[in-house]
């Protein structure tokens, strides 16, 4: 019951709760003949509670998004329209398109900063005619390129399980090969380079994966979170810099002296 419990409650479905229930509301309330005031304002309400249940929204942009739907379609379709009340849910749909339930989980599509990997050779040097660096959840190729001015002459890939994200990528990054996969099914161990930009929440996984595939002497990298594995531990990184206005990217040398 709880695994059950935790699947209904997995981004995006709290949303698609919280505006069902709002417009279940509002049909209600209308059909009962209330007054505007409490047709509109009582599901509006509901939205906003919603936001602060356990699950219903875990960050400011959720909560936004979970109580700003109902009025927002409301305001959209207008009074009178005649537009069905169900055309509000077609962002759900292309939200569902983009961002697959099977990548909920991981990492929201975040671009790489312009510029955020500038000096990563620095700190992570490849070496050999064509080093292999993997961008594991590529999402619209932002890193890819970044990775493509950091070490040009790099055998680029990507993995995206996003369908549409993937033909996005694969089209803006044509010195990369971008498939659709499952970043975590991935075998790590053939490249020299692995990058993320995950959650705090997948950083373990992402650890104990490149812990038990990587070579040593490969590098993992991430951006703005650091490694901690399934004790919660931070991991030792090599190497921790920022480019001015960026973010933090964290550098690990599999296999290191720090890494014990």
């Amino acid at each position: 019951m709880p695994r059950v419990l935790g699947r209904l409650l997995q981004w995006p479905l709290p949303a698609l709760w919280a505006w069902s229930g709002a417009w279940a509301l509002a049909i209600a309330l209308r059909a009962a003949e209330a007054p505007l005031w409490a047709t509109l304002g009582l599901p509006m309400v509901l939205g906003v509670c919603v936001t602060w249940l356990p699950g219903g929204a875990d960050t400011s942009w959720r909560r936004v998004f979970v109580a700003g739907g109902f009025p927002l379609s409301v305001l959209l379709m207008g009074q009178g329209s005649g537009v069905p009340a169900w055309l509000w849910l077609l962002p759900l749909l292309l939200l569902l398109v983009a961002y697959p339930m099977h990548a909920w989980r991981d990492a929201p599509v975040f671009p790489t900063p312009e510029g955020a990997l500038r000096t990563l050779p620095v700190h992570a040097p490849l070496h050999g005619a064509a080093p292999r660096i993997l961008d594991a959840g590529c999402g619209m190729g932002d890193a890819l390129r970044e990775l493509h001015q950091a070490y040009p002459h790099a055998d680029l890939e990507g993995v995206e399980w996003s369908w549409l994200w993937r033909a996005v990528a694969a089209w803006r990054c044509r010195s990369a090969r971008v498939r659709r996969g499952d970043m975590w099914a991935d075998d790590w161990s053939a490249f020299d380079l692995v990058y993320l930009f995950q959650r705090p929440e997948t950083m373990p996984r992402a650890l104990a994966k490149a812990r038990a595939e990587m070579r040593p002497g490969s590098w993992l990298v991430s951006l703005e979170f650091a490694a901690v594995d399934e004790a919660g531990r931070i991991w030792p990184a090599d190497a921790h810099f920022t480019q001015e206005g960026g973010r933090p990217v964290w550098v690990y040398r599999m296999g290191s002296a720090r890494q014990g």
